[in-house]
C-alpha cells in the first residue's frame, strides 16, 4: 500500500507552462490512492482548463475565492480543513512571493494561510527568475516556516533556456511526497 493511500491532497495549480504536468500528477496521485481536489489560480486557467482537472480528480475544481455557491458556507475554510497536505505545483515566483509575505488575495494563498496541513511547493519558472535573490529569499522564508520545497529540476525550459527552474516530473513529486509525513 502506498504512503499516499487514503490521504486527502489539495493540489494548487499556478499559472505557468508547467501547469500541463499537473494533469499527469493528479492521475498519479489517484493511482497512489490519494483523494485529490484541485484549486487553480486565474492564470493557471490560461494554460489548462478546470474541466480537465475535474475529469481527472473526480472532484469539483475551485478557481475563485468569490464562488458564491461554495462560499455561502465559508467554503474556503472548509476546503482549508479538508487536506492532510497541500501541494502547490507548479509554484510560480509570484505565488511563492505572496506566500512568503503572507498575502491572501486569491483562493490559493488564502487556503494556505487558513490551513493547518503541511504545505509543499514545487517551483517552476525561468532559470533567471529562480536564481534571482528575491526568489531565493522568499524560498528561504518559506523553508524556515516549514514549507517543503520540492525541486526545482534542471534542464531545458519552455523559453529555450537551460538551467535550474523546471518543475520536477510527476513521478519525482510523488516519490518526494511519499517520503514526507502528512
Amino acid at each position: 500500500m502506498s504512503a499516499l493511500h487514503g490521504q486527502h491532497l489539495l493540489l494548487c495549480v499556478c499559472g505557468g507552462i508547467a501547469a500541463y504536468k499537473a494533469c499527469e500528477l493528479v492521475r498519479r496521485l489517484r493511482d497512489a490512492g490519494a483523494s485529490v481536489r484541485v484549486v487553480m489560480t486565474e492564470n493557471a486557467q490560461r494554460f489548462v482548463g478546470a474541466p480537465t482537472f475535474q475529469a481527472l480528480s473526480g472532484e469539483p475544481v475551485r478557481t475563485s475565492l468569490w464562488d458564491e455557491q461554495a462560499e455561502a458556507a465559508m467554503g474556503h475554510i472548509e476546503l482549508a480543513r479538508w487536506p492532510h497536505r497541500i501541494l502547490i505545483a507548479p509554484a510560480t515566483a509570484n505565488t511563492i512571493a505572496k506566500l512568503a509575505h503572507g498575502f491572501a488575495d486569491d483562493l490559493v494563498t488564502t487556503l494556505c494561510l487558513a490551513t493547518r496541513a503541511p504545505i509543499a511547493i514545487a517551483p517552476a519558472m525561468n532559470q533567471a527568475m529562480w536564481s534571482h535573490p528575491a526568489t531565493q529569499a522568499n524560498i528561504g522564508t518559506l523553508r524556515a516556516r516549514g514549507v517543503a520545497i520540492l525541486g526545482p529540476g534542471t534542464g531545458g525550459q519552455a523559453c529555450g533556456e537551460t538551467g535550474e527552474g523546471r518543475l520536477l516530473e510527476p513521478q519525482a513529486l510523488i516519490e518526494a511526497l511519499k517520503g514526507r509525513p502528512a
